[in-house]
This record gives structure tokens, C-alpha cells and sequence, in this order.
């Protein structure tokens, strides 16, 4: 009788070759980005094909509140089927025993995706693509902070200390010695990733204190979003075993760039496999002019899934390392939409706007979908962008309210993504935003208790 793990990818079948598997963790993606699920052990996940979780889960804001999203049946947190995608299993290195994870994907009782799973989104606009002859490329880059423990919300997010014993220092972004800082935690993302089968194209310092940036090989969008879910837990992991944080706020530090997911794209054609980006010659093509004016056209419409929480939008600070505007241009990074160096045939798009805060699955669908709309819809580009662009006009929503509601109003967007889920997604995040807004903040206090 042939063994279900022997049918396990090739590095989880390393991770446990002579030992004993413990337990499953049956994870899925929220809106957020949290993983929910259940641990089984081992054996039971051998006999169950799926298991149940309600479907409120989706409705849930990152403070654990809920939105009204539930539909004409009300809240009645009906079970959702979640089935295993074994493709995606994979070692959790830094359990006390031997663990894997498995992603699944949310159904409903007649077998239909559920349409609000992010996982499930980022599938429809992938074949959205594939139904017209093509296949979309992704190489997301994951920016994030390595900082001191912070058990006191009430105190300000401080650079964790390094290696030398000094707290780790700003603005030496490239530097070789600030990654030695944070040697021992590199060390443990390197060796989690190797069990978990995840190659890694780089590591680098960059701009902020304490602030590193991990680069993943390009690929299917499904499979990328699901490394950058991983991977997320995976550098947490490494972090507390060194007695920091790793967060992935988009603007933790005061007067400190944020962290973004930049997100470059090419499409390649099924019958050809060839970039349709670059023409016979090697020239730029129709579709990637079309492909810029759909991020140029759609992306500020898509903010609020990129940009999802209030401190988002504090990292699109003028010369500070976030783009303010969606000019485009070759090797320019002050722009948000950047065409890097390459031969024809890697040429790419960089999104260079969505944060490291948002959801991958969400994050990579709606850039992708603006792509898309761009593609069909066959529109031209802004002129391309020369000098500073830091210089220029601000064209994207400043704060989180004005970028939802470009959401709503966004009917071919969510023609793309998804009705429901764009239905579902407005109202959660909304309840999260008016909770928000329930809160005085400390500059409140300060500059208005006793000026007004």
C-alpha cells in the first residue's frame, strides 16, 4: 500500500526521511494574511480528505472584530470544505517536533470555490490570463524590519540591537556589514527556507534601520504568493529565536522608510513561450504599453487592497524610497511603475506600490488584474517619465477612506477579482476603518488638549 507521504514535494520528503511525522497544520489565508486552520496529528490527516472551518473567518478584521459581510442567510458561520493542495506541503522547522504545513482551498457544500478566499481570488485572475492564451510571470521582492521586542503598544517601535551589541543603523542600505548585524536570524531564515524547499535569489540591507529585503526567483503567481504567505511566518520564527520582532508594517519607525512587496510581471505565451513584452526584434511591444497604462489606469482603484491599513499610507513619503505617483520609466526608482535593465527576453513591469503589509495572494491578483484590464482594454500609457518623479504630483489615494472608496466605485476591477469578494472585502475593511477612527492618538493629545 503506497504511503500518502511518498508523494510529498521532494524537500518535505527530505525533511523527514527517518523520522516520525507528528502532526499536520492545515492552514488557509484570511484577508489579512493570517493563517487559520487546525493542527491534526498525523495519523488523522492520513484519513481525511477535508475539514471544516466556518465561513467566518472571512469576515474577520485584524483586530479580531467582524464585519457584516455575512449575505442574505446572516450570521450563521455556515462550514466551509477546506481541502489540502499537497503541492504546497511543507516543513515547520522551528516546531518542537516534526511538523508539516499544508495550504487549502476554501469550497462550498455544492463543491464552488469560495469566491472571498485570497487564494481563490489570485486563481481567478490567474485563469482569466490562461483563458486568453496566456501566463503570467511574478517575482515579488518582501521588504520587512527586524526590531526589538515590543510587548507595549503604547511605545515607540525601536531598531533591534545587532550582532555588535549597537542597535542596528539607518540608511546604510547595501551595506554587507549591517547584514553580518543580523547574522544569526539570517542564518535561521536560510536554513528554514531550505527545509521548506524555498529558494531565495537574495538577501540585502536596505535603507532603514534594521530593515532587510529578500528577493524570490520568478515564477507562477499561485506558487509565489504561497512562499511570501510561508515566508512571513518563517522569518517571525527565525526572529524570536533572537530575541527581536520581524514586522511587515508598512511604516513601523518614525522617519524611517517603509517596507514594501514590490511586485515585477511578465507574460509569457502558452503556444509560443515567448515574452509578449518584446516583439521578434526585441522591441517593445503593444501588450507592454498596455500592461503599463492598465497599472497606471486601475492601480489607484486597487490601493485599498495593496494598501489596506490606515498606516499604509504613511509610507508614501515624498524621497523617501515609496513612489507618490504612477509615472512609469526605465531603471527609475523613483517612479511607481519601473521598468528594470534586461534583455528582451525578461522584460518586465515592477508595481512598485503595493506594501509588505498587504495580503501576497490579494496583492499579486489585484496588480495582475490591473494588467489585465490594461490588455483588454488596449489603452495607452502616460508619456514615459524622465528626472525625479518625487518632483511631480501625488495621483494615488492619501489615506485609507478616499482609497476605498475608489474601490467601490470600481466595477471592472471587481468584474475581475471577484463581485463577492470585492463586496466582502469593502464592508470588513470598512469596520476596521471606523473602528480606527474611534481611537485618540497620542498626537491628538498632545498638540490639541489644550491648543483648540
Amino acid at each position: 500500500m503506497t504511503d500518502w507521504k511518498d508523494n510529498l514535494p521532494q524537500a518535505a520528503q527530505t525533511y523527514l526521511d527517518g523520522r516520525r511525522l507528528d502532526e499536520v497544520e492545515c492552514v488557509i489565508s484570511d484577508l489579512p494574511g493570517i493563517a487559520r486552520g487546525k493542527a491534526v496529528p498525523a495519523s488523522k490527516f492520513a484519513k481525511q480528505d477535508y475539514f471544516h472551518l466556518p465561513d467566518s473567518i472571512f469576515y474577520q478584521t485584524i483586530t479580531g472584530d467582524w464585519g457584516e459581510a455575512a449575505g442574505e442567510d446572516g450570521f450563521i458561520e455556515k462550514d466551509m470544505i477546506l481541502k489540502p493542495d499537497m503541492d504546497t506541503a511543507s516543513a515547520a522547522p522551528w516546531t518542537g517536533d516534526w511538523t508539516l504545513q499544508v495550504i487549502h482551498d476554501a469550497y462550498d457544500r455544492d463543491g464552488d470555490p469560495i469566491p472571498y478566499s485570497p487564494r481563490n481570488v489570485l486563481k481567478r485572475v490567474v485563469q482569466l490570463y490562461r483563458d486568453q492564451g496566456w501566463e503570467p510571470i511574478v517575482a515579488p521582492e518582501m521588504e520587512f524590519f527586524l526590531v526589538a521586542r515590543n510587548v507595549d503598544p503604547a511605545k515607540a517601535i525601536e531598531p533591534m540591537m545587532g550582532r555588535s551589541g549597537r542597535p542596528a543603523a539607518a540608511r546604510q542600505a547595501y551595506s554587507m556589514t549591517a547584514v553580518d548585524e543580523f547574522g544569526p536570524v539570517i542564518d535561521d531564515i536560510y536554513d528554514f527556507a531550505e527545509h521548506q524547499g524555498f529558494e531565495i535569489d537574495g538577501i540585502t540591507q536596505e535603507g532603514g534601520a534594521g530593515q532587510l529585503e529578500i528577493n524570490l526567483l520568478h515564477g507562477d503567481p499561485v506558487k509565489l504568493a504561497d512562499e511570501v504567505f510561508y515566508f512571513k511566518r518563517l522569518i517571525r520564527e527565525a526572529a524570536l529565536r533572537h530575541d527581536c520582532f520581524a514586522t511587515f508594517m508598512a511604516k513601523p519607525i518614525e522617519d524611517e522608510p517603509g517596507s514594501a512587496m514590490h511586485i515585477h510581471h511578465s507574460i509569457i505565451d502558452i503556444e509560443t513561450g515567448q515574452n509578449i513584452f518584446s516583439g521578434p526584434q526585441g522591441g517593445e511591444t503593444d501588450a507592454f504599453y498596455h500592461f503599463i497604462a492598465g497599472l497606471q489606469n486601475h492601480l489607484p482603484s486597487g490601493l485599498a487592497v495593496m494598501a489596506p491599513y490606515v498606516n499604509s499610507y504613511r509610507r508614501y513619503v515624498k524621497d523617501h524610497a515609496a513612489p507618490i505617483n504612477l509615472e512609469w520609466a526605465r531603471d527609475n526608482r523613483t517612479t511607481g511603475i519601473r521598468v528594470p535593465l534586461s534583455g528582451p527576453e525578461a522584460r518586465r513591469v515592477e508595481n512598485r506600490i503595493a506594501g509588505m503589509d498587504c495580503n501576497p495572494y490579494l496583492g499579486i491578483a489585484v496588480s495582475l488584474a490591473c494588467g489585465y484590464l490594461g490588455l483588454t482594454e488596449q489603452m495607452r500609457p502616460r508619456r514615459q517619465f524622465y528626472g525625479d518623479a518625487y518632483e511631480g504630483e501625488g495621483d494615488i489615494p492619501q489615506v485609507l477612506g478616499q482609497a476605498l472608496d475608489m474601490f467601490d466605485g470600481a466595477k471592472a476591477l471587481h468584474k475581475v477579482l471577484g463581485p463577492e469578494f470585492a463586496r466582502v472585502y469593502s464592508i470588513v475593511k470598512r469596520a476596521e476603518y471606523e473602528e480606527f477612527l474611534q481611537v485618540i492618538s497620542p498626537w491628538e493629545r498632545e498638540h490639541l488638549l489644550l491648543n483648540v
